[in-house]
């Protein structure tokens, strides 16, 4: 016996069966787009990493370095975990796990930031603190034309608390009154001092050099320098 299906049953049919070839057509383009599109997507590369900031601490003070990676498309991100973190030398400052620095005696430390196969740096100088006076000696200093000055100059400081003075020339801001003649040579340890030069072109001429340190005040110290032929 042949069935009797209801009128327009048979185009139902076929119209289902339509949706489902649409659906299942849908799905595949879907699929085929995801794929080709995961396989062009290229993540950003990181190209340079800005750490900051620059800054004069004193002893035991600390400051919150950053890092921020800019990306070859254009886009910048902080960087957070999976940075490393180093100092150039401990003994001036260290820095922990997330960036916080910690002064630790006067110098100067370059902090690095180190993310994947880039880095970036930011320079930390470290001041005494409770400074209450400074002072340069020699007080009077002579130098010739195309030498240098006789002895070395030193920037001492009074530490409160402390009976002896500390040097705290490298660390120091050095300036002459004649920048344009004066070279002057700024050692990177203690117990050195400073040094000025004189150009070829430099005059007969008395000039005054000044020496300027921040620790928890700003401190200046003058001292002069006869330039002779």
């Amino acid at each position: 016996m042949t069935p009797v299906f209801p009128e327009g049953f048979s185009n139902m049919l076929s119209r289902k069966k339509k949706l489902q070839l649409v659906a299942a057509f849908a799905t595949f383009f879907l699929v085929v787009v995801g794929v080709a599109c995961s396989g062009f997507f290229v993540a950003p590369v990181l190209t340079s990493i800005a750490v900051g900031p620059t800054a004069t601490i004193n002893q035991n003070a600390t400051v919150q370095e950053s890092a921020i990676g800019t990306y070859n498309d254009g886009s910048t991100k902080i960087l957070g975990s999976g940075v490393q973190w180093s100092s150039s030398d401990t003994g001036f400052a260290t820095v922990n796990t997330s960036g916080l620095v910690t002064g630790v005696s006067p110098g100067d430390a370059t902090i690095t930031a180190a993310f994947q196969a880039t880095s970036g740096t930011s320079s930390i100088t470290v001041s005494l603190g409770n400074v209450t006076a400074l002072k340069i000696t020699p007080q009077s200093n002579t130098v010739v034309v195309n030498g240098t000055t006789a002895t070395p100059y030193f920037a001492n400081a009074t530490v409160e608390g402390q009976s002896a003075p500390v040097d705290v020339s490298p660390t120091a801001q050095w300036s002459t009154t004649d920048p344009t003649n004066l070279t002057i040579n700024v050692p990177s340890t203690t117990g050195v001092g400073v040094t000025i030069t004189a150009g070829p072109n430099t005059p007969t001429e008395t000039v005054t050099v000044t020496a300027i340190y921040v620790s928890t005040t700003t401190l200046t110290a003058t001292a002069t320098l006869t330039v002779n032929q």
